[in-house]
């Protein structure tokens, strides 16, 4: 017997009992199925906090430094920044949030930084320098950046988030138009490109400002927070090794290895990238395996229905083998009728994992629109085909090693 006549033999057996074959491919559908969704929404969470993160900025370093004995930290860290190799270092800014009462007014609109009430139209007012942008990987639309006059000066300038923007200027260009805040005029010299970050319009809602208003703005609270833009992902870790020694320098550890004087810490967001990355790692595995479960009780349930075929077919078992049929063959047709159940079973399961993805996304993940990865498709099909055959040799085994006297002498 050929292959084509086995699969067509494995279909009319199907088709001949179409309420038992479903029942017996519903656990491959349903274990399939989950496999899609689950690991669908794993990748899906994965994916928005790489793009939170790498919107937030790619290689950046954050600095947290307060000296209790009154050191001027801003000068400290700016001038051991500074004095890096400029392979490793593309600058640093202070990154302050003014997190008083800020309200922006242009016209008739206005905009504050306390709005819970709307948090979508809620604002940031900060405070950095000439390498603010830079550092917080905002690409400039229109205008210039902070300049470092602008900065020594304490100029009454400013440059808008693309959110900000379109609030306030809708379409226009907000270049050389004049906004207050708090009642202070400040000149809008540029603006940035909207990130568009889902969930995080604060983002775009910003407006900053030179960081030495802090004295007016800010009752000149001391600056501790800082971003350093590095070259690479290998220079981030090195200037963060470097800044952190730094620190520790500044600030002694004791025995018991705390900082003294101060405190003094170094971080980067791609140690916290590759965290992210190890732990969906994880959650795809810990999911898979629960969703494999359902696949290996169905390749049970595979198993029995085919013990059960085995038996109601025992005479044409008989028959075929006593006009000459090899082991081989009766091997081949039961194995390929398992390998058929559970391959539609696979693909019923991965048509209903991809419309439940879709909905988990719009559910789960603020409207995501999720699809399964085409490795992660085939990769189930292949495997619930995969379980027909293993499942399907003992049946087919004993198929197989049926005598033809015995076997015709069945009922």
């Amino acid at each position: 017997m050929n292959l084509v006549q086995a699969f067509k033999m494995a279909f009319k057996s199907i088709y001949m009992k179409k309420t038992r074959s479903f029942l017996t491919m519903l656990g491959i559908i349903i274990g399939v199925a989950s496999v899609v969704i689950m690991v669908s929404v794993v990748s899906g969470q994965n994916k928005k906090n790489l793009e939170w993160m790498e919107a937030m900025g790619n290689n950046v370093v954050e600095v947290y430094a307060d000296s209790w004995t009154g050191q001027n930290m801003d000068t400290i860290i700016n001038e051991f920044v500074g004095d890096l190799d400029k392979k490793l270092v593309v600058g640093i800014t202070p990154n302050i949030n003014l997190w008083g009462e800020m309200v922006v007014r242009y016209g008739s609109k206005s905009y504050s930084t306390t709005n819970w009430d709307n948090w979508e139209d809620m604002i940031q007012v900060v405070l950095g320098n000439d390498a603010y942008g830079a550092c917080n990987d905002y690409n400039l639309a229109e205008g210039r950046e902070l300049s470092y006059l602008d900065i020594e000066k304490e100029s009454s300038v400013c440059v808008l988030g693309g959110g900000l923007k379109e609030k306030l200027f809708n379409y226009t260009s907000p270049v050389g138009e004049t906004v207050t805040i708090n009642g202070l005029p400040y000149l809008v010299v540029g603006w940035y490109e909207s990130k568009n970050i889902e969930n995080w319009p604060e983002v775009d809602n910003l407006l900053l400002l030179p960081y030495t208003v802090n004295r007016t703005l800010n009752k000149n609270q001391t600056i501790s927070n800082w971003k350093v833009k590095c070259t690479s992902s290998s220079a981030t870790s090195e200037v963060t090794a470097r800044i952190q020694n730094f620190l520790n320098g500044a600030f002694p550890l004791d025995e018991e290895g705390n900082q003294q004087g101060g405190f003094g810490r170094a971080t980067t967001n791609n140690t916290w990238q590759e965290q992210n990355q190890e732990q969906a790692k994880m959650q795809t595995m810990v999911m898979g395996g629960i969703a494999a479960i359902s696949l290996i009780v169905g390749g049970i349930g595979i198993m029995n229905i085919m013990l059960v075929t085995v038996t109601e077919r025992t005479r044409e078992i008989g028959i075929r083998k006593a006009i000459g049929a090899e082991r081989r063959s009766i091997i081949a047709q039961f194995l390929i009728e398992a390998a058929v159940i559970c391959g539609i079973g696979g693909i019923l399961g991965i048509i209903i994992g991809c419309m439940g993805s879709l909905i988990a996304g719009k559910f789960l993940l603020d409207g995501m629109r999720l699809w399964p990865d085409q490795g992660i498709v085939l990769g189930a099909f292949l495997f619930s085909v995969a379980l027909g055959v293993i499942f399907g040799m003992y049946p087919a085994i004993k198929a197989s090693g049926l005598q033809p006297v015995e076997a015709l002498r069945a009922d």
